[in-house]
């Protein structure tokens, strides 16, 4: 099998639709954020919430027949909430798939590597312990520390466990993540009584503190980074047929991977600090994408963010409307919904085999 075919997979034809299919995902992006501010405890109807939405962006000459309080739940509570749902998921999904190809391990995730207990771990420590003390970005700088220390753990583990190959990094961040996560619950046993029942709720994953002053920082992450990943794709390519192979195709593979897990644990930290832990959108998301357009990372990138973020807006629907009028956490649902998925899967890799 040549180095292009295992790149590009049987389903290369399928770059003649990627305009397409990119349009088509956008398009339903819009329709799921629209219907995640209609759908809820008190149904707004659609056409309200698009008023309400374009009068708050300035368009005039708006007839204004909703109500004050369907203005606020639009405006204040879901629309912001919808919009940071968009951005994790996306974060989530990008950082998955890069992940994915600097380990060369298709279990690997933010959550399986680690990252995602160190970001939470270092959001507890805030919440619990120290405060807001540096205001509002207090969490988000600790869950992106505690995201990079994680990190930087991973690799020092696997170099003194002589774990060079790539694929072997994720047994190292197992191992770091059952240790963060037992330092997270001695920080909760430790910390205020009153409050850890609010710290248990975030790290179950949800989306119920969202604000627009808040927004800038996940949407920030996700465009930077997010952006730097897409621009690299080549580079993902070349890192999936091994170091070697990507050093002759002129990448450096252990810096380019050293900067993919920094980039990476940014993401995962601006995620973390203002959604709590979300598990298995990076892990499934990219293998979804894969199965309908192959392995090619300029196809995978940017389809898995607009894929990841439909996914977890949906997932945040179904948390709101299962059991009104209270929220499920989101976390739940996207663990149940990524058990499935892999059960399906391994049932068909078992027939395909």
């Amino acid at each position: 099998m040549s180095h292009r075919h295992f790149i590009y997979g049987p389903r290369h034809a399928i770059v003649h639709l990627m305009p397409w299919l990119v349009v088509a995902l956008i398009l339903a992006l819009v329709a799921t954020i629209a219907a995640g501010v209609s759908f809820g405890a008190t149904a707004i109807p659609l056409a309200h919430v698009w008023k309400i939405t374009l009068s708050h962006l300035g368009m005039s000459g708006l007839e204004a027949d909703w109500s004050a309080g369907r203005d606020n739940i639009v405006w204040q509570v879901r629309l912001p909430r919808a919009l940071l749902g968009a951005s994790i998921g996306a974060s989530l999904a990008l950082v998955g798939a890069a992940l994915q190809a600097v380990t060369r391990n298709t279990l690997a995730d933010p959550h399986l590597l680690g990252i995602s207990s160190g970001a939470a771990l270092g959001a507890i420590i805030v919440l619990l312990h120290t405060g807001m003390f540096l205001g509002l970005i207090t969490v988000p700088l600790f869950a992106f520390l505690g995201a990079l220390g994680s990190t930087l753990l991973v690799v020092a583990v696997a170099r003194f466990a002589h774990a060079s190959d790539a694929s072997r990094l994720i047994l190292s961040g197992v191992a770091i993540s059952f240790v963060l996560t037992s330092l997270g619950s001695l920080a909760i046993f430790l910390g205020d009584p009153r409050a850890t029942h609010t710290v248990v709720f975030w790290m179950l994953g949800g989306l119920g503190l969202a604000q627009w002053n808040q927004l800038s920082y996940p949407l920030a992450a996700l465009f930077i980074c997010g952006g730097y990943l897409v621009y690299n794709a080549r580079n993902f390519n070349a890192m999936t047929l091994g170091d070697e192979s990507a050093t002759t195709l002129g990448v450096s593979a252990g810096r380019f991977r050293m900067t993919v897990f920094v980039v990476c644990a940014l993401l995962t930290g601006a995620a973390v600090a203002f959604s709590g832990i979300i598990s298995f959108v990076g892990l499934m998301v990219p293998h979804l994408v894969r199965m309908v357009v192959g392995g090619d990372y300029r196809r995978v990138l940017p389809l898995s963010a607009l894929v990841g973020a439909i996914f977890l807006v949906a997932a945040d629907i179904v948390a709101r409307v299962i059991i009104p009028p209270q929220d499920m956490p989101l976390g739940i649902i996207t663990g149940l919904a990524g058990g499935v998925f892999f059960i399906v899967l391994m049932r068909r890799n078992g027939k395909a085999g």
